[in-house]
C-alpha cells in the first residue's frame, strides 16, 4: 500500500459524497454484513456511512470505516444506482 494508492481511495470516495452505496464489512471468520447506506462525509483517515434504518427505528445508524479497510478489502463497497 503506497500514499498514492491512499490519496485515490479517498478522493474517490471523496467524490461520491451523498451517492447510495451498498458496503460489505468483515466481520472476522469470512464473515461479512452487508448494508446499504449513504455517504455522508469524509475526513483524513475515516469516512462516515449512514445506513438505512431495516429495524423500523426513527434513527438512522452512522458508521465509520477507514480508507485502509477498503485498500485490505476488509471493507467492500458497490455504488448503487439512484
Amino acid at each position: 500500500m503506497t500514499q498514492l494508492d491512499l490519496n485515490r481511495v479517498r478522493q474517490s470516495i471523496k467524490n461520491q459524497i451523498g451517492s447510495k452505496i451498498k458496503i460489505s464489512a468483515n466481520r472476522g471468520r469470512h464473515k461479512f454484513v452487508t448494508a446499504e447506506g449513504v455517504i455522508k462525509q469524509t475526513y483524513p483517515n475515516i469516512f462516515l456511512v449512514e445506513l438505512e434504518n431495516t429495524e423500523g427505528n426513527d434513527q438512522n445508524k452512522t458508521v465509520s470505516f477507514s480508507y485502509q479497510d477498503v485498500i485490505t478489502r476488509d471493507v467492500r463497497m458497490m455504488l448503487l444506482e439512484n
